[in-house]
C-alpha cells in the first residue's frame, strides 16, 4: 500500500496537483481536522520498505451513514478536494461510490444547512473517485493480482517451506501452486464426497504431507472443513503425527515484495492519470492488472461480480464460481488439480520427452522441470532427464525420471539437472546419434539466452540431421530476462527481490549517518531490466542500462540532482548500475565521479552484488510462473507429437513445430523461434522491443526528475466479462 501512497503522492505533485493524505480511512475524511493533511515530496520518503500502511486504515461505523458521508463531504469541500484516490478492498471501493453517488445530494443539504457557500458547493460540484485493490486475499474480480498479495505469498511461503497448513483462498491455491502441497481446500470448490477416506489412502503412503486449508472452506453440503478436523481425522484414522498452524496476521507484515511495490507503484501513476482524465460521466474506476497490463475497470461492474462469486457459492455452483474469479484462478486451479496426485493414464504414449537446463542456472527452474514432468507422466509420455545441457546430450547423459523423484523440487533453488552454457553447434554429430539412441521424440529446453540460441542451432541443423525433426519448446528461465519473446523468465522476480531486499539493508544502513550515497552494480548482462526495476521497487535515484544511452552530461546532471537532494530532509541516494551499461563508464569510474563531485556535502559507497543474484530459494511468483509454463509445453508438445505423427514415426520440420513459450502482456504464447530472430540482437543478447523500458520514467518521476512522461500507450475504460445464468 505505502509503494501506491508514494506513487500517486509523487506523480500528483509532478503534475501540479495538490495532494493530501486522509489518515485513519474513512474514520479521518469524517473527523477532518488533522486528519487531512497536504501531502510533501519528502513525507512519503523511506516508505517503500515499510509493510502495513503509513497512513493507517481503520473500519468506520459512520461513514456508513448518511450523516457520516456529510460530514466526510464537508471537509472535502472546505479543502477543495474533488479527487479522492482509495486503496483497499471491495467493502471500501463500494463505499467510495455509494459517497460519489450522493455527492450533490450531500452538498444540497450541507448548504441548506449552511454548513458550506453555494459558491463552495458549485467550486466543488463534482467528485471523482478512483480505487486501487488492496487485499491480500486478491478476491477482487477484474484484477490478476492485488496489491499485498505477492507480498502474503511470501510469508506464507516462508512458513510453508518450514512446516505445512494456511489461511484466504488464493492464497491457499498459489501456496499449494508453490509449495507442491499434497491437498488444498478451497471455498470456491469443495472437495467430492467421501473425500475423508481419499485424502486418508493418498497421505497414508507418504513421509510429510502438506495439507493447505483456507479459510472458508466447506464440503458440498456447506458445512466448514478446519483446519483441528483434518488434524483429527488424519491421527483417528491412521496414526499419523499432525500439526497444525493457523498463519493469520502474519500474512498481513513483513516487508512488501518487489513486486508488489512495482505493482504499486504502477497503479499509483495510472490511479492519477485516471483521475485528471476523469469526467462527470466517466463512472467510478478501479485500476487493476490484467497479465503485464495496467487496466482500467468499473468499479461497480468488478464490485457485482466479486458479489456474483459469493453468491455462487452460497448457492453451490462451484464451476461458475471458479470461472467468476477470472482467468488467472481458473488455470492455477486446474493446473494444480492435475499436479497434486499421480493419476496416469491406462494406455502409454510410447513417447518420450527430454528435459534439460541450458546457460547459468536460476531459481524457479527445478519447478519447471517438475510441472514438465509430471504434466508428461499424465499425458502418458515417458520423461527423460538430459544432464548438463547440450553437453550432456552429446555425451548420452540421459536417464528416466520419474514422478516421485521430482517431488519437492518446486521450492528448490539452482539446476537439479545440472546445466552448462554451451552450445551445440560443435557437437551436432553426437547430439543427433543421442537423440536416435535414445529414441527422443521431443525436447523441452529450460534456460536463458543460450537456451534460445542452441535451440536455434537445432532448428538450423534439421536440413542436415533428420534426428533433429522432432517437436521441441525452449522455457525462458534466467535471471537477465533477456529472451525475445517473453515479457518475463523464470528466475528474475527471485533474483529482483534479492536486490530489492539487499537495497533496502543498504539504505538502512545509512539511517544513523546523514549524506550517504550508494552505487550498486547488479547483474543482466546488457539488459536493463533488473537495474531498472530494482531501482523502482527500493526507491533509486538514477539506473545506468546499456539500453538507455548516457554521457558524462547525464552523470552530471545526477550528482547535481543528488547535492540538491541531500539539502532536504532525505539524506541518501541510491544508485544502480547494471554490469554492462556501458564499457568506460565502469562502477569504479562513476563511484569516483561521484566521490569526487560530492566531497563535502555526502560521501559514497559501492557494492558489487555478484552472483547472490542467482541464487536463493525460488519466489512464489517464479515457482508459479514456472509451473504453469513447464505443464502448459508439455500439453502443446503433446498436440504437436500427434499432428506430426506419419506413417508409424514423428517428423517435425515446420517453423512452427520449434516455439518458445512467453508471457506477452496478457497471455502464454507460443511463438515459432524463427520468428522471434528479427527481434534479437544477438551480439549483445537482448531482445530488440522491451516493454519495461516504457516504465523508466515512472522511476524518474518518483525520484523527482522533471521529464516528460510517454502517456501514449492509453489505457481505456475495460469491462469486466461476466458470465452470467441465463
Amino acid at each position: 500500500m505505502n509503494a501506491a501512497v508514494r506513487a500517486t503522492v509523487r506523480v500528483g505533485l509532478y503534475t501540479g496537483a495538490k495532494v493530501y493524505f486522509v489518515h485513519e480511512g474513512y474514520q479521518g475524511l469524517v473527523d477532518g481536522g488533522e486528519n487531512i493533511c497536504p501531502a510533501t515530496w519528502e513525507s512519503v520518503s523511506m516508505m517503500l520498505q515499510l509493510g502495513g500502511t503509513v497512513i493507517g486504515s481503520a473500519r468506520c461505523k459512520d461513514f456508513r451513514t448518511r450523516e457520516g458521508r456529510m460530514k466526510a463531504a464537508c471537509n472535502l469541500v472546505k479543502l477543495g478536494i474533488t479527487n479522492l484516490c482509495v486503496i483497499g478492498g471491495d467493502g471500501s471501493l463500494t463505499g467510495a461510490n455509494q459517497f460519489r453517488t450522493e455527492w450533490s445530494g450531500l452538498l444540497d443539504d450541507l448548504v441548506r444547512a449552511g454548513k458550506i457557500t453555494e459558491e463552495g458547493a458549485k467550486k466543488s460540484s463534482h467528485l471523482n473517485i478512483v480505487g486501487m485493490v488492496g487485499s491480500i486475499d486478491n478476491d477482487f474480480c477484474g484484477t490478476d493480482m492485488t496489491i499485498g498479495t505477492d507480498s502474503a505469498l511470501h510469508r506464507i511461503i516462508e512458513v510453508v517451506d518450514a512446516i505445512a497448513t494456511t489461511a484466504q483462498r488464493y492464497l491457499a491455491l498459489v501456496t499449494a501452486l508453490a509449495c507442491g502441497a499434497d491437498w488444498v481446500f478451497i471455498p470456491e470448490m469443495p472437495p467430492d464426497d467421501g473425500w475423508e477416506n481419499h485424502l486418508c489412502r493418498r497421505t497414508r503412503g507418504s513421509r510429510l504431507n502438506v495439507i493447505i486449508v483456507a479459510e472458508g472452506a466447506m464440503s458440498r453440503d456447506g458445512t466448514l472443513i478446519t483446519s483441528d478436523q483434518i488434524k483429527k481425522l488424519v491421527t483417528d484414522s491412521l496414526g499419523f503425527d499432525t500439526r497444525t498452524t493457523v498463519l493469520g496476521h502474519v500474512q498481513r507484515g513483513g516487508t512488501p515484495s518487489a513486486f508488489d511495490r512495482i505493482l504499486g507503484s504502477r497503479m499509483g501513476v495510472e490511479a492519477v492519470m485516471a483521475l485528471l482524465e476523469a469526467t462527470p460521466d466517466t463512472p467510478a474506476c478501479v485500476v487493476s492488472l490484467s497479465g503485464n497490463q495496467a487496466v482500467r475497470l468499473p468499479l461497480m461492474e468488478c464490485v457485482q461480480v466479486t458479489k456474483d462469486v459469493t453468491a455462487a457459492m452460497a448457492e453451490g455452483r462451484f464451476d461458475e464460481a471458479i470461472k467468476l474469479r477470472g482467468k488467472s484462478f481458473e488455470n492455477n486451479w486446474n493446473t494444480y488439480k492435475l499436479l497434486a496426485h499421480i493419476n496416469p493414464p491406462d494406455v502409454k504414449s510410447n513417447i518420450n520427452v527430454a528435459i534439460m537446463n541450458i546457460g547459468a542456472p536460476c531459481a524457479g527452474m527445478n519447478a519447471a522441470v517438475r510441472a514438465a514432468v509430471r504434466m508428461g507422466i499424465i499425458q502418458g509420455h515417458s520423461m527423460l532427464a538430459v544432464h548438463d545441457g547440450f553437453d550432456g546430450l552429446a555425451h548420452g547423459q540421459v536417464e528416466p525420471i520419474t514422478w516421485t523423484s521430482v517431488s519437492g523440487w518446486t521450492g528448490k533453488g539452482g539446476s537439479a539437472l545440472g546445466t552448462k552454457r554451451t552450445l551445440p553447434a560443435k557437437l551436432l554429430e553426437e547430439i543427433s546419434h543421442n537423440i536416435a539412441k535414445f529414441n527422443i521424440h521431443a525436447l523441452v529446453i529450460i534456460g536463458g539466452f543460450e537456451a534460445y540460441v542452441g535451440a536455434l542451432e537445432l532448428v538450423q541443423a534439421r536440413e542436415k540431421y533428420e534426428e533433429m525433426c522432432i517437436p521441441m519448446v525452449v522455457i525462458p528461465a534466467t535471471v537477465s530476462n533477456n529472451v525475445p519473446g517473453s515479457d518475463f523468465s523464470i528466475g528474475a522476480d527471485t533474483a529482483l527481490n534479492t536486490i530489492t531486499s539487499t537495497c533496502d539493508r543498504i539504505k538502512q544502513s545509512a539511517a544513523g549517518t546523514k549524506r550517504r550515497v550508494f552505487i550498486v552494480e547488479t547483474m543482466g548482462g546488457y539488459c536493463g531490466y533488473l537495474a531498472t526495476m530494482a531501482g523502482l521497487a527500493a526507491g533509486a535515484d538514477a539506473a545506468y542500462i546499456f539500453e538507455e544511452k548516457f554521457n558524462i552530461k547525464d552523470l552530471q546532471v545526477n550528482v547535481e540532482h543528488l547535492v540538491e537532494k541531500m539539502k532536504t530532509t532525505v539524506k541518501r541516494g541510491l544508485i544502480l548500475r547494471n554490469e554492462n551499461c556501458n564499457a568506460n563508464y565502469t562502477t569504479d569510474l562513476i563511484f569516483n565521479l561521484y566521490s569526487e563531485e560530492g566531497k563535502g556535502v555526502f560521501d559514497c559507497r559501492k557494492n558489487v552484488l555478484g552472483h547472490m543474484q542467482q541464487g536463493g530459494t525460488p519466489t512464489p511468483f517464479d515457482r508459479n510462473f514456472a509451473t504453469k509454463m513447464g505443464a502448459k509445453s508439455v500439453l502443446w508438445l503433446t498436440d504437436k507429437l500427434r499432428e506430426c505423427y506419419r506413417h508409424g514415426r514423428i517428423f517435425a520440420n515446420s517453423q512452427d513445430s520449434a516455439c518458445l513459450l512467453g508471457m506477452r502482456k496478457r497471455a502464454l504464447t507460443f511463438q515459432p523461434l524463427n520468428e522471434l530472430k528479427e527481434d534479437t540482437d544477438f551480439e549483445h543478447r537482448i531482445p530488440k522491443t522491451q516493454w519495461w523500458l516504457k516504465i523508466r520514467p515512472i522511476m524518474k518521476i518518483l525520484a523527482k526528475y522533471d521529464i516528460k512522461l510517454d502517456t501514449s500507450e492509453h489505457t481505456d475504460m475495460e469491462h469486466v466479462i461476466q458470465k452470467r445464468r441465463p
